[in-house]
């Protein structure tokens, strides 16, 4: 089974997957985005921390780093009662679980995390990119996004940068695609 199907089902261990689950977002603490996650596997929550690969300089070396694609975010999918919403919120580095209450909490839709979660899997050389609201949606007819939706920001010939976004958080993540895979939606 890929990576992508094993994030949006259930792994063993984990609680009985009820109607009301779906994927909400943890507002985190600075650089503790792997501190939270880890916390929320071991208690059986499903999370999902999407990463870049970026360079880093420490003194004089320099090497890969997967930080954060959306830092001070968490995703996680459960079905939120009262318990849950208490049990998560105790995790060390959590500010709070998006929404309006315990019992309103914002919602991301599964496509939209689907859809990061294949540019995870794809290891296309992604870059965070400020979020945007206009431009022509796309959908990817081929390669390793074949069927992501998105937006296509710029294209020079033959290229274009296509662009992931999470409307809940306002923040997107860019990469760059062969224009002849892109089909207006």
């Amino acid at each position: 089974m890929d990576q992508v199907s094993s994030l949006l089902l259930a792994s063993p261990g984990s609680p009985p997957t009820a109607s009301a689950s779906a994927w909400h977002v943890l507002w985190t603490r600075s650089h503790c985005e792997s501190l939270v996650a880890d916390q929320l596997a071991a208690k059986g929550f499903r999370v999902f921390l999407p990463t870049l690969n970026v360079w880093s300089r420490h003194g004089d070396r320099r090497r890969v780093a997967a930080l954060p694609m959306f830092p001070g975010y968490v995703f996680f999918h459960h079905p939120l009662d009262k318990w849950s919403d208490v049990e998560v919120r105790k995790a060390r580095g959590v500010v709070t679980i998006l929404g309006d209450a315990w019992d309103r909490r914002a919602v991301v839709p599964a496509a939209e995390i689907e859809a990061l979660a294949r540019l995870v899997e794809a290891h296309l050389p992604a870059v965070a990119h400020t979020y945007v609201r206009e431009g022509q949606r796309v959908r990817i007819v081929g390669g390793p996004l074949a069927d992501v939706e998105g937006v296509l920001v710029r294209t020079k010939p033959g290229k274009g940068l296509f662009v992931l976004s999470i409307e809940l958080l306002h923040r997107s993540v860019a990469v760059e695609i062969d224009c002849t895979l892109a089909r207006p939606v």
